[in-house]
């Protein structure tokens, strides 16, 4: 796996569904992350991208799920993804919406 040098290559992009709306309320965020990015990398892009101090990080590998083509009878997977959530510092927010 290549280095990741930027933080903007490591977080991809905000996870927003209902769950992690609530969760945002205690400080919780989701986000996808590139495979090859480890916690520290997780943590120094979250920081860096939106001057906040990251307290705990936790990390899941997802699996594609199975998908089909009834037309053409074509069988495969979605890609796999990595998750990450990151707990933030008391007082910290991170506005996701807008900047």
């Amino acid at each position: 796996m290549a280095k990741l040098m930027h933080a903007e290559d490591v977080i991809l992009e905000p996870i927003l569904t209902e769950e992690t709306w609530a969760r945002m309320e205690e400080g919780k965020y989701a986000f996808r992350v590139a495979l090859g990015a480890n916690k520290v990398q997780i943590r120094k892009a979250v920081e860096e991208l939106f001057d906040v101090h990251v307290v705990k990080v936790w990390t899941a590998n997802r699996k594609g799920k199975p998908r089909r083509d009834r037309l053409n009878q074509l069988h495969g997977r979605t890609s796999r993804w990595r998750k990450a959530v990151v707990r933030l510092a008391e007082g910290d927010r991170i506005n996701i919406v807008g900047g």
